[in-house]
């Protein structure tokens, strides 16, 4: 069973340049910028249990991902984590809706990886906002906040999804959360 421990934050366009600089500086390594949509399935058990079934499509790939919530302590989330890529998201968007699950949300987001230490960093850009978020262990989670100096800065306990629906807009019964895109 895999774990996920994470720690997510608000932030503004000055604080993302100020953590970015910081992070240069402390020579993390930099993995790559992606760009993602997000697709959020509810029914069955997922509601009772404090889970979530998504479907992430990111440069041609496609990865399901089943999050169980299991703790959530001083603003760190700690959640059962099942990933695996998929060949076809067309057809394991049938398999998904076949097995009674229904597409409750959308949502894009672009992000940036570093690798910090013991932690990796995600810097994401949403529709509705600006975060960041520290996924290691507790400690190193701790660590990285003293060395990167953001322990002022705001925890969002939400997760996306949930963000997603309360920023979103209703289309077709489904909360889509997108940038504008020309054309």
């Amino acid at each position: 069973m895999s774990i996920e421990i994470e720690k997510k934050y608000r932030l503004d366009e000055k604080r993302r340049g100020e953590v970015t600089a910081r992070l240069r500086e402390l020579k993390a390594e930099f993995m790559g910028e992606a760009f993602e949509e997000n697709y959020l399935h509810r029914g069955g058990d997922l509601k009772k249990r404090a889970a979530v079934l998504r479907l992430r499509k990111i440069d041609g790939r496609a990865i399901l991902t089943y999050k169980e919530r299991i703790g959530h302590d001083s603003g760190v989330k700690q959640r059962i984590e099942h990933e695996t890529d998929v060949a076809d998201a067309a057809a394991m968007e049938r398999i998904i809706e076949s097995l009674g699950y229904t597409l409750n949300a959308v949502y894009e987001k672009r992000r940036q990886t570093w690798n910090f230490r013991d932690v990796v960093v995600t810097l994401d850009e949403l529709p509705f906002g600006l975060y960041m978020e520290i996924e290691g262990e507790v400690a190193a989670i701790e660590e990285a906040e003293r060395t990167l100096e953001i322990q002022d800065l705001k925890v969002e306990p939400r997760g996306y999804p949930r963000l997603a629906i309360e920023h979103g807009t209703l289309v077709n019964n489904i909360c889509e959360a997108r940038f504008a895109h020309d054309g």
